[in-house]
């Protein structure tokens, strides 16, 4: 298994470059790097880790549950199940969850 460059971006212009290890999610990843992100069950059925993937190839470890298939053909990913399969470039930050559902609140 190869090791990937992860470039985490957010809506404020803050970029992050940390490196995944084998089999580590982004999460796991950005954990290990000191780099905070949004999370809660780790197990893809909250939807808290949401992040859109920019570039590159992510495979989700298991089912991401709180992602309807239209998320996903967006390019919505679990951060907390997901994968890297290669270098690759992702949006994150709450701002990004906030795009899949519609707050009544606002």
């Amino acid at each position: 298994m190869e090791t990937y460059r992860i470039t985490l971006e957010w809506n404020d212009g803050r970029t992050e470059s940390i490196k995944s290890e084998p089999d580590e999610t982004v999460i796991e990843a950005a954990e290990r790097a000191g780099v905070a992100l949004p999370f809660g069950c780790l197990t893809g059925a909250c939807a808290t880790c949401t992040a859109r993937l920019l570039d590159g190839r992510i495979e989700h470890r298991r089912e991401p549950r709180a992602l309807k298939p239209r998320h996903r053909e967006d390019g919505y990913v679990l951060a907390c199940v997901a994968e890297p399969r290669s270098d690759c470039r992702l949006r994150v930050g709450s701002d990004v969850h906030g795009e899949l559902v519609s707050n009544p609140w606002r």
